[in-house]
């Protein structure tokens, strides 16, 4: 496992790079399609780091209206099977996800965003600008619990029309397993 932290290659106001990736309800799903902000994140299925933030994604998007989240999975690599579009459907299902879960499968995704590992999210305002790139939480280990709900902060900030955080906090976790 090779750990890395977010890089910033979009900066703040940056329009939202365009997608249409297969989700694992096995619909295409545009960015186009999206209306109203969204927070996309970069995981996949096996690394140690994303797993315990799965159910806080799923509480996010049940918990703020008008906001949709967005998980992709870059990780099309035949070293990792775990993290195949089947597997995808079986961690959605175990896992109970309630946002969008999206296959990247020639990982051009990725790399226009410039995620480099998982979990690596960004948040989009109503015009799919970009609001803040940087981690969830504080939690940065497997096992540690979060003192600091950050991206709920900076959702909130987004809402009641205020400034992002200025510090860039790097998310921390598996590298994306690239194929290249």
């Amino acid at each position: 496992m090779t750990l890395l932290q977010s890089e910033q290659k979009l900066e703040i106001g940056d329009r939202a790079p365009s997608f249409r990736l297969k989700g694992v309800d096995r619909k295409i799903h545009a960015l186009s399609d999206i209306d109203g902000p969204i927070l996309i994140v970069f995981i996949c299925n096996h690394c140690p780091y994303v797993i315990p933030k799965v159910e806080r994604l799923s509480a996010i998007q049940d918990g703020f209206n008008h906001l949709t989240v967005v998980g992709i999975n870059s990780n099309n690599n035949p070293k990792y099977p775990e993290d195949n579009f089947e597997n995808m459907q079986e961690f959605a299902k175990e896992h109970n996800i309630s946002f969008k879960y999206l296959f990247d499968e020639d990982q051009s995704v990725a790399t226009s965003y410039g995620a480099v590992c998982t979990p690596d999210p960004f948040l989009f305002d109503q015009d799919h600008k970009l609001f803040y790139h940087g981690r969830l939480d504080d939690a940065l280990s497997p096992g540690q619990h979060p003192n600091h709900l950050e991206m709920e902060d900076q959702i909130q900030k987004m809402f009641d029309g205020q400034e992002p955080a200025d510090e860039f906090k790097p998310s921390q976790g598996c590298s994306i397993k690239w194929v290249r």
